[in-house]
C-alpha cells in the first residue's frame, strides 16, 4: 500500500495543493496521467476526501476526469 501523501492538518486543500500532490504522485509512479481523478481517493485520507471532492467540483472538475487535466498546466523543463 503507497502512503497518502502529507500535509500540515492545519492546512485546507486547494486545488493548487491538489495539484502538487497529483503531480508527486505521478512522479513516484503511483497514478497515471490517463487515470480519473477519483483515484485520487485511494491516497488521500478518507476524513479529508470530501474536503478534496469539494474543491475539484468547485474548479468545474468531475471525478471521472482524466488526472492529466488536472495537471494540464504543468512546466516542462526539457523542452
Amino acid at each position: 500500500m503507497v502512503q497518502a501523501i502529507q500535509r500540515n492538518p492545519s492546512q485546507a486543500y486547494s486545488i493548487d495543493l491538489i495539484r502538487e500532490e497529483v503531480h508527486q504522485l505521478i512522479q513516484k509512479g503511483v497514478i497515471g496521467r490517463q487515470q480519473p481523478i477519483y483515484v485520487l481517493c485511494n491516497h488521500i485520507p478518507a476524513r479529508e476526501w470530501s474536503d478534496v471532492e469539494c474543491e475539484l467540483e468547485q474548479n468545474c472538475f468531475l471525478l471521472r476526469d482524466r488526472i492529466g487535466d488536472l495537471i494540464s498546466q504543468e512546466q516542462w523543463d526539457n523542452d
